[in-house]
């Protein structure tokens, strides 16, 4: 039989493979690496996942890392944007393309204009255009429009972001910047590569960012489909448990697994943050019954408030006419004790995010 693993002690081991036990003083690149994918709809959102997790975190090393081309942002795990280490983006967007093909064939929207025109010669003609120069999604509807006048552009710009990896260049995701995504190929940003991506190795790395996890968790990280024959595979390697709910959960032997009673100190997520994305099950960190107060109907996901380890609430963050502001709404009573660390927390965030505001206020509510 499978040791088991509590709930409470499988919310220590998620917290310290995410470092929001303790933060870390590890270089950025280092938890770009080990996090295995930040989630980056927003383009400041994994700047605040590192300054959530890293300590004296400045927002300028993520933006070096983006221009100096060891990290990019490229659609890959769910078909959502990702802040990846270089050669990890390489993998997992290799890694994706199944998942990624089907989006490709079940597009009520596109299907009809993809379907009846030749996809090589799209990707071809693709390549050489944002390859020639970076091109945001309307100037490649600007460029199909007259290269297939009787086609759709839209769908064809679509159906290109899904047949080549493309990644969003600099400026876009550096911090105080703004502007359109403009896509180039992967290939034409970081050159080529000689690595053969495998989903063992997927498999791996997922399990020291998030583990320990289901076969169901990493399906619902990556979007992919039947990875449990790869978990057979690798079960020879593994640590196997028993979750209180009765779930199979696998590790690494070596990975963090701090005891249950480990204190969890107070934290305020990202927005979109990867510890609320990348598990089937999220009751390790949240409530259910709290899901809906994070989850928005239209796909935002709130920052988190994190007390004893579980959400609890979340913030919204503001700057208007020189002041700044962190609004706290609090789904459940915490002690005087967590409010006081929740204060001091939201005031670190306000002068990373603008420090150079005339005023900070926290504002915590019910």
């Amino acid at each position: 039989m499978p040791d088991l693993l509590s709930q409470r002690a499988l919310n220590r081991a998620t917290l310290a493979r995410q470092h929001l036990l303790r933060r870390t003083t590890s270089p950025a690149y280092e938890f770009v690496e080990h996090g295995y994918g930040l989630q980056a709809q927003s383009p400041t959102a994994p700047y605040f996942a590192l300054w959530a997790r890293l300590k004296d975190f400045a927002p300028q090393q993520l933006s070096d890392l983006l221009t100096d081309r060891r990290a990019v942002r490229i659609v890959t795990m769910r078909g959502t944007v990702h802040l990846l280490a270089a050669q990890d983006a390489r993998s997992l967007r290799t890694l994706m393309q199944p998942m990624l093909d089907r989006f490709l064939l079940n597009n009520p929207q596109y299907t009809p204009t993809l379907s009846a025109i030749d996809l090589g010669e799209l990707a071809k003609v693709g390549r050489e255009l944002v390859e020639d120069s970076p091109l945001t999604a309307a100037q490649l509807r600007t460029k199909f429009a007259e290269l297939w006048p009787d086609r759709d552009p839209a769908a064809l710009a679509y159906g290109l972001r899904i047949l080549l990896p493309l990644l969003q260049v600099p400026p876009r995701g550096l911090w105080g910047k703004a502007g359109q995504p403009a896509l180039t190929t992967i290939e034409h940003w970081l050159g080529p590569s000689a690595v053969v991506p495998t989903l063992d190795d997927m498999v791996l790395r997922y399990l020291g960012a998030y583990g320990p996890a289901s076969v169901q968790d990493i399906q619902a990280w990556s979007g992919l489909a039947r990875l449990g024959e790869v978990f057979d595979r690798l079960r020879p390697r593994l640590r196997v448990f028993a979750a209180e709910s009765g779930a199979e959960l696998f590790d690494l032997p070596d990975a963090p697994r701090p005891a249950e009673d480990t204190p969890a100190p107070v934290r305020i997520l990202a927005p979109f943050d990867n510890i609320l994305l990348s598990h089937a099950d999220r009751t390790r960190i949240l409530d259910r019954e709290y899901k809906s107060r994070l989850f928005t109907v239209n796909g935002i996901i709130k920052p988190a408030v994190l007390v004893h380890g579980r959400a609890v609430g979340y913030i919204v963050l503001t700057k208007a006419k020189g002041e700044a502001v962190v609004a706290v709404e609090l789904f459940e009573k915490i002690a005087k004790t967590h409010v006081a660390a929740l204060e001091r927390e939201a005031n670190d965030l306000l002068r990373f995010a603008h420090p150079q505001a005339e005023r900070h206020e926290v504002r915590i509510g019910p």
